[in-house]
């Protein structure tokens, strides 16, 4: 009988594969635009303990990731406000589109990232650049613009996320325990980096709303090739009443039984 590949594993073979490619440099090509919304949208979209900055900012980033090894590059985005945790500064993403399952999968469930299957585009012909996520049907954000020259390398830096993890009761009534809030940490490098002017677009979209946000003033576009390194930490535990309400959030308002309510 051959191996058994569902079979257990050794010490050895148990590697947590995620944790593994976001511990290195990573290389990305990036179309990042960073606006100014309504205050009391931010409000609404953050769960306690979370609270809103002193600016009612939204970051959206489309990237091209490249991993190496002969492979193709995967398509990730990001679409998250900023938000305060008592007086640590961080993002708070409310959908993060990925092309890749093991994208999706790895982040949701390592450390709680609020990530969907999606088409994740992002092109650039001569000064020509676009981006687009696009999921159930919806091109639900957009970007189009032209290069304007390229600007000075952004400074090594840390950024920070943060995400909740939990996992939904069996019995439909809650949670297996108290979700834990997580602090994602991404130090980043920059090899080069344009400016963009265009125009960012927020299109309807029942699973993805993101155009409740609407865009009031564009603070910038950039276009970069960046690297990061993430890792990831618990930093509390929050009562799962807190966080009930915002699940849909993460999981589409749709069963697969396809109820429409």
């Amino acid at each position: 009988m051959g191996k058994i590949r569902y079979g257990g594993r050794t010490p050895d073979q148990l590697r947590n594969r995620e944790l593994e490619a976001t511990s290195v440099d990573t290389w990305a090509t990036t179309l990042t635009a960073v606006y100014e919304t309504d205050p009391e949208a931010i409000a609404a979209v953050l769960p306690r303990p979370l609270t809103p900055s002193s600016e009612p900012l939204v970051r959206v980033t489309f990237a091209s990731v490249d991993i190496g090894h002969g492979r193709a590059p995967f398509g990730a985005g990001t679409f998250s406000v900023e938000a305060m945790h008592g007086k640590m500064l961080g993002g708070y993403p409310l959908v993060m589109p990925m092309t890749t399952e093991q994208a999706v999968v790895g982040g949701r469930e390592t450390f709680g990232e609020p990530k969907k299957l999606a088409d994740v585009t992002l092109q650039r012909n001569g000064d020509d650049v676009s981006g687009w996520f696009e999921r159930m049907g919806v091109r639900f954000v957009e970007i189009n613009g032209r290069v304007t020259g390229e600007l000075p390398v952004t400074p090594d830096r840390r950024r920070s996320d943060f995400y909740f993890k939990f996992l939904l009761d069996p019995a439909g009534m809650g949670f297996d325990a108290d979700p834990a809030l997580v602090y994602c940490h991404r130090d980043e490098k920059t090899r080069a980096v344009w400016g963009v002017d265009g125009e960012l677009v927020l299109r309807e979209s029942r699973f993805d709303p993101v155009a409740d946000l609407p865009v009031r003033a564009l603070r910038f576009m950039e276009f970069a090739e960046r690297s990061s390194k993430q890792h990831g930490e618990i930093v509390t535990k929050v009562p799962g009443e807190w966080i009930r309400p915002f699940v849909h959030q993460r999981y589409d308002d749709l069963s697969v039984t396809g109820a429409a309510d």
